[in-house]
């Protein structure tokens, strides 16, 4: 800001110079034309042969009007228009015009008409001035621009560094990762106290590696750590070390540490050290020289002949499997911490953490959103509840609903429903169908998951989906889960198959999932009849580039038959799943035919139409709760419009206190400001008093 504020003042000076000078020109300068500029010797010599009849002078500048042949025409006055100009350079010159002038006689009565200006000639002595002090100016600016040009030049291999010194997060704003808080706590115990580590001749880690998926809290953690132990907090990205020019991603790292050693005890948080830290010689050709010259110094840094005391290095990568090893080893990154996905109480501390803010709905229960976010990382939690947040505000509504969040969690899966989308009568029986095939092999097979949501409408790339949440955190998928996921897949293109008597292109998605499931299961888990504990996978590795080049390890015989066995796999489940569809044949129509109406349905109607209930009953049930949203919404308004007048009133009432003490109202102004409060309060008593009642006769 200071630096924007002093080209603008520079900008300032330069133009008000200018304009005072234009302005002084202007004012002090006579108009018109001046006529031809002459020397001094040949004005002299006019005005001695007695050619002239006027002038005029002012300053150290005449003017001139010849007596015969002038140029001056009737309608122009002498000395804005004239004949000859000239300019004397010396006191002694302008006495000698001045004598001159006035002792040349043309006849006994006439004499040369000499007059002067008696405003001083201000242009003539400020021209040189200001002729002085532009080129001071423009010097000051130059040399001004140079200095800034050289500081830039000498700031290139500067740190880019952030530095915070009063980080306001704290352990306690951090949920789902109580094993990651602990191992942390121990970096800020040292920072506060570290006489209790040496004394026993400890040594706390020089640096800490947080590994885990985006979205996972890494940044945040490091930002704990520096809140809880109050040190300064050094942030910098593992792309900002690297340049162009070589050199400057060491000058760089130099610098960061010399920083850091000013600020000790201190905190160096590097995000994304994947960015500098990759494993040398990996590149194709060779590796990047810049980059493992900066990887070179960091190592130095970290471990090397300086002690670096009081100085804690923080890194964050979601790729440690390309980190260097160097970088890796003990007295460099000592300590790795794997900051995972948070499990359904870590979702449900995040969910209040996140909530806290915001006008949730009392309805709104935690632990079951915990469930169904299964998979979610912090950062996605908090998005969901973001857009729920919107979603809510677009409809008009006082408080966030359960139907906000769940859209919040299929924008964020899928994206936004795309409802303005034009879809025929034929394809939208398609997708009822397909996506119907779907919910009913989800709810029959054994190992699927709970169906949260079928939808016809297009959404992110499908034209329809059906959503399963998981009702567990399971961490390993069996034998039987495996096929079940399989065979649900395989729902829409049967139901297609067996309903709509053709097949269309909507089940490519499902085709290949299900393919690449049944080929990890034979390659990589083992779980193939024909080869049974055996490994097939792609295990050797060419490393150029890491991801470069797979090699296999078997024939291509053998490649065949794991061809095959995928086969195999995919056609038991497809049999397995027709017949599954064949035996719940009604239930399927009257979902299709549900969906076609409404669109789209939840595990409630889903449950109904499984347990035999025909449409009818549906959609009466479906409009019923709709009503009772709508009415409970209404109602929420209404005592949202009450509380907002209360306290209009209370505020009313609070002046009308203050003016009545000072006389400027009556005391019958302030009871009637009183008694309208008094109302108000009654009637939201009396709003209030059902809804204990019918809060009582629910806990009966």
């Amino acid at each position: 800001m200071d630096h924007k504020r002093r080209k603008i003042n520079y900008a300032y000076i330069i133009i008000c110079v200018l304009l005072i000078g234009l302005f002084m020109y202007m004012a002090f300068s006579p108009t018109g034309n001046p006529g031809n500029e002459i020397g001094y010797t040949q004005a002299k010599q006019l005005i001695e042969e007695k050619k002239i009849s006027d002038v005029w002078y002012r300053g150290s500048t005449f003017r001139l009007k010849l007596k015969t042949g002038s140029s001056v025409q009737e309608n122009q006055q002498f000395p804005e228009y004239a004949d000859y100009y000239f300019s004397v350079g010396s006191q002694k010159e302008f006495d000698t015009i001045i004598e001159v002038t006035t002792n040349v006689v043309f006849d006994d009565e006439t004499t040369i008409n000499l007059t002067h200006s008696d405003v001083v000639d201000y242009w003539s002595y400020l021209m040189p001035a200001l002729y002085i002090g532009g080129i001071l100016l423009f010097l000051f600016i130059f040399f001004k621009m140079m200095n800034r040009s050289n500081s830039s030049a000498m700031t290139f291999g500067k740190s880019k560094a952030r530095q915070s010194n009063n980080v306001k997060v704290r352990f306690s704003d951090i949920a789902g990762a109580d094993e990651e808080k602990e191992e942390l706590a121990e970096i800020v115990e040292f920072l506060k106290n570290p006489k209790k580590f040496t004394a026993l001749g400890a040594r706390i880690p020089k640096g800490v590696l947080l590994v885990g998926n985006p979205g996972t809290g890494k940044t945040l953690l490091a930002r704990a750590v520096a809140g809880e132990s109050n040190v300064p907090f050094l942030s910098i990205s593992g792309s900002d070390f690297v340049e162009m020019f070589v050199g400057v991603g060491a000058s760089r790292v130099r610098d960061l540490f010399d920083q850091a050693k000013r600020n000790s005890p201190c905190i160096v948080f590097i995000d994304e050290i994947d960015a500098v830290g990759r494993q040398r010689g990996a590149g194709l050709g060779g590796g990047n020289d810049e980059r493992e010259q900066t990887l070179n110094q960091l190592l130095v840094e970290m471990d090397g002949f300086e002690a670096n005391e009081g100085i804690i290095v923080l890194a964050a990568t979601n790729r440690s499997d390309v980190l260097d090893p160097a970088l890796m080893r003990p007295g460099r990154f000592d300590r790795q911490i794997y900051v995972h996905t948070p499990d359904v109480r870590g979702r449900e501390g995040i969910i209040r953490i996140h909530a806290r803010n915001k006008p949730i709905d009392e309805e709104v229960d935690f632990k079951t959103l915990a469930r169904i976010t299964s998979g979610f990382t912090g950062a996605d939690i908090e998005n969901m509840l973001n857009e729920a947040a919107i979603l809510a505000a677009r409809n008009g509504r006082v408080k966030i609903l359960m139907e906000d969040i769940t859209e919040g969690i299929n924008k964020v899966i899928m994206g936004p429903q795309k409802k303005s989308m034009l879809v025929t009568d034929r394809d939208k029986k398609i997708t009822a169908y397909h996506e119907s095939g779907h919910a009913i092999l989800g709810k029959m097979l054994e190992h699927c998951e709970e169906v949260q949501e079928v939808s016809i409408i297009p959404r992110g790339g499908a034209g329809g989906y059906t959503m399963s949440r998981p009702s567990t955190d399971d961490n390993y998928m069996t034998f039987g889960k495996l096929n079940d996921e399989i065979a649900m897949m395989m729902g829409g293109r049967i139901a297609e198959e067996v309903f709509m008597e053709d097949i269309s292109t909507g089940a490519s998605n499902d085709i290949q999932k299900a393919t690449e499931l049944a080929r990890k299961m034979v390659t990589n888990w083992g779980m193939s009849k024909k080869f049974g504990f055996m490994n097939l996978g792609s295990s050797t590795e060419i490393f150029i580039g890491r991801d470069y080049q797979t090699k296999n390890n078997y024939s291509d015989k053998t490649s065949a038959e794991i061809d095959v066995e995928i086969q195999r796999i995919l056609k038991e489940n497809y049999e397995r799943a027709k017949d599954v569809i064949l035996a719940n044949k009604k239930a399927l129509v009257t979902m299709a035919e549900v969906l076609l109406e409404k669109e789209t349905i939840y595990t409630e109607e889903v449950d109904m139409i499984i347990s035999g209930k025909s449409k009818e009953e549906v959609f009466e049930m479906m409009d019923k709760k709709q009503a009772e949203q709508k009415e409970k919404e209404e109602k929420r308004k209404k005592e949202q419009e009450r509380l907002a007048k209360l306290q209009q009133i209370e505020q009313k009432l609070k002046t009308a206190e203050f003016y009545l003490k000072n006389g400027k109202i009556t005391e019958q102004d302030y009871q009637k400001i009183l008694e309208a409060k008094q109302e108000m309060e009654k009637e939201i008593n009396e709003t209030d008093e059902p809804k204990e009642k019918e809060e009582k006769k629910d806990e009966e």
